[in-house]
C-alpha cells in the first residue's frame, strides 16, 4: 500500500511549495440515501489552526471526519471528492488508511483515555503499534508528547497511575498527547472543550496556541467566542435545502477576523449575531 509522507513541521522530511496541507475538492459524505455534507471546497494552510462553525446537524463534525478517512469505519457511510493531504489524494487506490490517521490524527469530544491503560500506556500506546519497542525511546517519546500538551509537569511522577484518575481537562490534555506521540502533521478536534470547565477550556486553548507552530490544526466548535480567539482561519457551515434538506454545505471561508467583522454572505452575518443558531 502507498504510504502518506507529510511535510510541514521541523518532524517532516519533505517539504511542499504550497502553504496548504489539506486542499478538499468537492467533497460529499454520503450515510445511505442522506447526503451530510455537500460538493465543500477548503483549503487548510499549514501551522494554522482553522476552525468549524456553523449550527447542530450542518455537517461540521461529518466533515472533519472525512478528513483522515474516520468513515471508513462507518458503515453505509460514502464519500465522494478529494481530500489532497501533502500533495496525495488520502481517498487514492492503495492509500493505507491507518497510516493516514496516524499522520492526521484525531480528538474526540469527550475525553476518551484507554480506561485499562496507565497515564504512560495511553500516550505509548500508538508508539507501540507502530513498532516502537525500545524503553529509552519510548519513556522520551512519552516525556516529549506529555510535555508538548502541558501535562509533563502535573504526571511525571505518577505515570503508571491509571489514566481515568486523571481530571476531565487532564484526560483531554492525555489524549492530546496520545494523537501528538506519533508525529501527526495534522491534529483534528472535535469540540475538545463542550465538556470541560472554563478554567480546563481555557488550559486547551492556551495549548492549542502553542501547538499551531508544530501541527495544523482543525477544530469544530460551537463556541464562537472560542472560534474568535484562538483561529487563524474560520469556516462556516450551513444546512442547504437545494442540496437536500440534510445537506451541510461550507458557505463561506476565510481569515477569522474577516468572517467575524466583515463576512461577505448575509447569512453568516446572521449566524455570528445570534440571529439563528
Amino acid at each position: 500500500m502507498n504510504t502518506i509522507t507529510v511535510p510541514g513541521s521541523h518532524r517532516a522530511t519533505t517539504t511542499m511549495s504550497s502553504r496548504h496541507l489539506i486542499d478538499v475538492r468537492g467533497l460529499s459524505v454520503h450515510y445511505g440515501p442522506i447526503r451530510a455534507v455537500h460538493d465543500v471546497n477548503l483549503a487548510v494552510e499549514r501551522n494554522r489552526i482553522t476552525a468549524l462553525i456553523g449550527p447542530s446537524g450542518c455537517g461540521k463534525t461529518t466533515f472533519l471526519r472525512a478528513l483522515n478517512r474516520m468513515h471508513d469505519l462507518t458503515p453505509a457511510a460514502r464519500v465522494k471528492g478529494k481530500v489532497v493531504f501533502a500533495g496525495q489524494d488520502i481517498y487514492g487506490p492503495g492509500v493505507n488508511p491507518v497510516e493516514v490517521r496516524r499522520r492526521i490524527g484525531m480528538v474526540f469530544q469527550k475525553p476518551n483515555p484507554f480506561p485499562a491503560m496507565s497515564i504512560y500506556g495511553n500516550v505509548a500506546s500508538g508508539l507501540r503499534l507502530a513498532g516502537m519497542r525500545k524503553r529509552t525511546l519510548l519513556g522520551e517519546r512519552v516525556e516529549q508528547a506529555l510535555t508538548q500538551a502541558a501535562l509533563w509537569d502535573e504526571v511525571r511522577d505518577r505515570l503508571s497511575a491509571p489514566a481515568t484518575s486523571l481530571s476531565g481537562g487532564q484526560q483531554q490534555r492525555l489524549c492530546i498527547a496520545r494523537a501528538l506521540a506519533v508525529n501527526p502533521a495534522v491534529l483534528l478536534m472535535d469540540e475538545p472543550t463542550s465538556a470541560l470547565d472554563p478554567r480546563a477550556t481555557r488550559q486547551i486553548e492556551e495549548l492549542l496556541e502553542s501547538l499551531r507552530h508544530e501541527v495544523t490544526i482543525v477544530i469544530v466548535t460551537h463556541n464562537l467566542q472560542q472560534a474568535r480567539r484562538i483561529s487563524d482561519h474560520t469556516a462556516f457551515f450551513l444546512l442547504d435545502p437545494a442540496a437536500g434538506a440534510e445537506s451541510g454545505k461550507l458557505v463561506e471561508h476565510g481569515r477569522t477576523t474577516d468572517i467575524f467583522s466583515r463576512p461577505a454572505d448575509p447569512r453568516t452575518a446572521a449566524y455570528i449575531e445570534g440571529r439563528f443558531g
